[in-house]
């Protein structure tokens, strides 16, 4: 851990320095989440081991430090926030183990939700609480909160399936309720605690009003305040503390492992919308729906329904309604099987044939019509949020009340946001459960609209309690309800939830004003305001939806924490404090622009689309060398002498003892900057064959063998050298009788990427002119695909036509294909496999996600071998082209995970599509990757 004199005012300065960093840039990077709060933390720390965090809590307690858990930080009510000690429990804490053949599941704080199911998924089960934010929330959010979701209502959240938990409390204790002297060891180690839980469980359960005012809030969903259910629920105090944890939001301990009891899957589903002309109808209907026993029954508003109507994928049933006071609800049945299903449809179709619907009605089973059915309910939040005016935050807001009340509850919320002035509000949710989400659009800079917020609360707060609610029902009750926890309680129970505080955390140091808070306006204080400051960075919601895909996560910095990190300087420069603003940029520089891979990823999991490599890639181009980009600018004009020359270099490199490239390089970087030199490394190969043109009167496609097969030689095959991408192409054309041709010129071809990543525009655009034009006149105008046979490559030819400029118009009818996705549905269905093999690992990259050639990959890779695997773990390497030889770490830091899961057995062959992925892995691996054409060329020979 780095650390400056940034903390040095604080106790933070007195921890160990090795846990625990008070860098600038560090602090600032995990001091927002998706909330619209924000505490700058004073220091962070990033423990191994719960024993870590246990001398945390014991060293913070000595120091009078207060301190806060952050695990996922896709919070949306501020508890994950701190301007004292913020404590990662993500990066060392992603442990699953599943137990009993899948019954039950092991799992640590950070590993996300979707980890675990995928984990699970062999076994046909999954977790209970099924969260819409499964992709980031992490296990340590949902305990911490006790989420739920979509489906899984109050019978199978959190509190309903987890089984046991290894707490660590504010005094150090550690404590494994699994153990069957768990409750001694509670009484032994924590008397106070386990006699003052006694007490507060007789308090409870011997008040006729507490009880009954329990019963009513959680017979619902509800996260308002502590679990004081768990006192009705449990008698022994260490399952009422166990149950305490759950839904505490970080204010009572840490939760360093749960064991959680699992839910089956249920493969079959089917999916409609049922559109009714007013939401009147929607909840009248909602009883008799619920019956027939619908998995989901997602509810969307008038204000829902015309947003989703502009999306290019709407549903044809909602594409031209004329929508006026209309409602729809989502329904989905599920079923163990194929029979299950049918018997749930046939049991509700007499219900749906009765409804007067403003649209034709009918389920659908088909994959595609039902995922674009779900992105009409999920796709809400990405289009309000998204289309928010720069300068303002998107919240997410959750309520639940009686289903009686939903009908007169939304309609009371529609006139207030036309009350208060909230332009593109949206009432979406859970009906089934009588908990809907609404968002708003805010600006907490302007005192008008900040008192236009606390007016709207207010009445909002009046209209859920009237009703019989709570104002939270699935986010936790974080820094934004913590005020109204004592008005939905009542005076005694809110007592018994202070007196839980303070027997467990009698200081208070942990996670202070989070879930309970007593100055009535602490909702409205650190309130985070959105600067403008450029295209990819005002869209950002903060929600941390693209952190678990990063390949930069556990060295540096994720997508999130490039765009947060601008926010801030910006926002240091306009209050004038230009010293933060340097040092921040500063080490901006190699935390968010160097090491980045700019693979795009991010942008497959940002519900607003944001690709952070475009924002990294212009601020290289911002800050790009004028000598380094005179020079590149050069091999634009030379690309095919530049190919053969690196391709040279290493072959003569490769001839050498290891050692004398490794030092020559690293004399190199000395000289001349890590940015500007490659470190060689024993992985790289000698260099490969030059690229030759090729004609054939026959041809059904273009091929653009890549360069990078010029300046990378092939890996070693089962008989020696193999002959590389390019050629097993090539081979498995000619074996299939499939004609192609090679260009003219084709050594001097590139697809840009090298110049668009490094930020050297000019040559770049210098190199798309003669790309295009020849590739045009190559393709017959357009008439031809243009083949490529590497992922990035094919990427970056399809990159360069989009980014052609006036031009572009010309280029329209260019169409480029991977030659993984060619050879399936071309080549494939001719060959004959004479040799399969036993088994195989394989690595998609991120070019082939973005690309949707993964199911190709995994087919072709399917038709040499039964036993296909790709790593749980499976990630984006980040060699991205050159920059895991710029900077080894951060390929080093991506790979370690998936390595690891790779090499704990052995396979007969490692597979890619991609030669410099290639060499990240076989770096990672210690095994030889090779393309998977390569793979097949060899398995089908005659």
């Amino acid at each position: 851990m780095r650390t400056t004199a940034a903390g040095a005012e604080s106790p933070v300065h007195l921890l160990d320095p090795d846990t625990v960093s008070t860098r600038d840039l560090d602090r600032h990077a995990m001091a927002h989440d998706a909330s619209h709060y924000l505490l700058v933390p004073q220091g962070v720390a990033t423990p191994r081991n719960a024993a870590d965090v246990g001398a945390l809590l014991r060293r913070s307690r000595e120091l009078g430090l207060p301190a806060t858990f952050r695990s996922g930080g896709t919070s949306l009510s501020g508890q994950a926030l701190s301007d004292s000690l913020l404590i990662n429990t993500r990066q060392h804490f992603r442990g699953v183990e599943v137990l009993d053949g899948g019954a039950r599941v092991r799992v640590q704080p950070g590993a996300t939700v979707r980890s675990v199911n995928a984990r699970l998924a062999p076994f046909g089960r999954k977790l209970g609480p099924d969260p819409a934010s499964e992709i980031a929330c992490t296990v340590g959010g949902v305990i911490a909160n006790n989420s739920s979701g979509m489906a899984c209502g109050t019978e199978l959240n959190t509190y309903r399936t987890l089984e046991s938990m290894v707490l660590v409390l504010p005094s150090g204790t550690v404590i494994d309720t699994a153990d069957a002297d768990a409750d001694r060891r509670l009484r032994e180690l924590e008397p106070e605690l386990h006699e003052g839980l006694l007490k507060l469980r007789r308090r409870v359960v011997g008040n006729d009003q507490s009880v009954r005012i329990i019963r009513s809030l959680f017979s619902m969903k509800n996260t308002m305040g502590y679990g004081v259910n768990s006192f009705l629920d449990y008698e022994r105090p260490v399952d009422i503390l166990m149950h305490l944890m759950i839904g505490s939001e970080g204010t009572l301990g840490f939760v360093a492992e749960a064991v959680f009891r699992t839910v089956e899957v249920k493969p079959a589903a089917a999916t409609g919308l049922l559109v009714f002309n007013t939401l009147d109808a929607a909840m009248g209907a909602l009883p008799d729906l619920v019956s027939t026993g619908l998995a989901t029954i997602e509810l969307m508003d008038a204000a829902a329904l015309k947003v989703a109507q502009a999306a290019a994928d709407a549903p044809a049933a909602i594409r031209t309604l004329p929508v006026q006071g209309h409602a729809a609800l989502l329904v989905e049945h599920q079923g163990s099987d194929a029979a299950e299903l049918s018997g749930k449809r046939a049991g509700s179709q007499q219900l749906f044939d009765s409804l007067d619907l403003a649209t034709p009605f009918a389920l659908t089973s088909d994959p595609k019509d039902r995922a674009a059915l779900w992105h009409v309910r999920k796709g809400l939040y990405t289009a309000v949020a998204g289309a928010r005016p720069s300068g303002t935050n998107a919240l997410l807001e959750d309520i639940v009340v009686p289903v009686p009340a939903l009908a007169g509850t939304c309609g009371e919320l529609t006139r207030l946001f036309h009350e208060h002035h909230y332009k593109e509000s949206v009432i979406f949710g859970h009906a089934k459960d009588g908990n809907v989400h609404f968002m708003l659009n805010e600006r907490f800079d302007d005192p008008d609209q900040l008192l236009r917020y606390q007016a709207f609360t207010d009445e909002m707060v009046d209209l859920v309690l009237g009703a019989g609610g709570s104002l939270k029902a699935e986010h936790g009750t974080g820094r934004i309800m913590a005020p109204f926890v004592r008005r939905q309680y009542g005076d005694e129970l809110y007592g018994v939830m202070q007196e839980i505080k303070r027997l467990i955390d009698p200081a208070n140091l942990l996670n202070p004003g989070v879930l309970l808070a007593d100055e009535p306006l602490s909702y409205i204080e650190n309130l985070k305001v959105a600067p403008t400051v450029e295209e990819e960075v005002d869209r950002c919601v903060e929600c941390g939806y693209c952190e678990p895909v990063c390949p930069s996560k556990d060295i540096t910095l994720t997508p999130r924490q490039r765009i947060v990190l601008r926010r801030d300087i910006a926002a240091a420069e306009q209050r004038g404090d230009h010293a933060l603003a340097a040092r921040l940029r500063k080490d901006y520089d190699y935390d968010g622009v160097q090491t980045c891979a700019a693979d795009g990823m991010c942008v497959t999991a940002c519900p607003v689309l944001i690709n952070t490599g475009d924002l990294v890639r212009r601020l290289r181009k911002e800050n790009a060398n004028t000598v380094a980009a005179a020079g590149w600018n050069k091999a634009a004009e030379n690309w095919g002498a530049v190919t053969a020359g690196g391709g040279l270099a290493l072959t003569v490199a490769k001839a050498m003892p290891a050692p004398l490239p490794k030092a020559a390089t690293a004399v190199g970087r000395a000289l001349l900057g890590p940015e500007a030199v490659p470190a060689y490394a024993d992985v790289l190969p000698g260099g490969g064959s030059r690229r030759r043109e090729r004609r054939d009167p026959g041809s059904v496609a273009v091929f653009f063998p890549a360069c990078i097969g010029t300046m990378f030689g092939p890996a070693e095959g089962p008989e020696g050298k193999g002959k590389g991408s390019a050629q097993a192409f090539l081979d498995l054309c000619e074996r299939a009788g499939v004609g192609i041709t090679v260009p003219e010129g084709i050594e001097s071809l590139c697809c840009g990427t090298p110049w668009k990543s490094k930020g050297f525009s000019q040559g770049y655009d210098a190199m798309t002119v003669k790309v295009l034009d020849q590739l045009y006149e190559a393709s017959g105008r357009g008439r031809l695909p243009v083949v490529c046979d590497a992922a990035s490559c094919t990427e970056g030819l399809e990159t360069m036509k989009r980014l052609a400029g006036a031009d572009g118009e010309r280029y329209a009818g260019l169409r480029f294909v991977d030659s993984v996705e060619f050879v399936h549905q071309h080549v494939l269905g001719q060959l004959t496999v004479t040799a399969p093999l036993g088994s195989m690992a394989l690595h998609p990259t991120c070019s082939s996600t973005q690309l949707g050639t993964n199911p190709a990959l995994l087919d072709i890779a399917g038709a040499v071998t039964d036993d296909v695997f790709v790593p749980l773990n499976w990630g984006c390497c980040a060699f991205a082209g050159d920059r895991g030889l710029l900077h080894p770490e951060l390929t080093d830091s991506a790979t370690n995970r998936q390595a690891g899961e790779i090499n704990e057995r052995e396979f007969d062959a490692y597979a890619s599509t991609n030669r410099t992925c290639e060499l990240g892995m076989s770096k990672a691996t210690g095994h030889s990757y090779r393309h998977l054409l390569e793979i097949l060329e060899e398995a089908t020979r005659p």
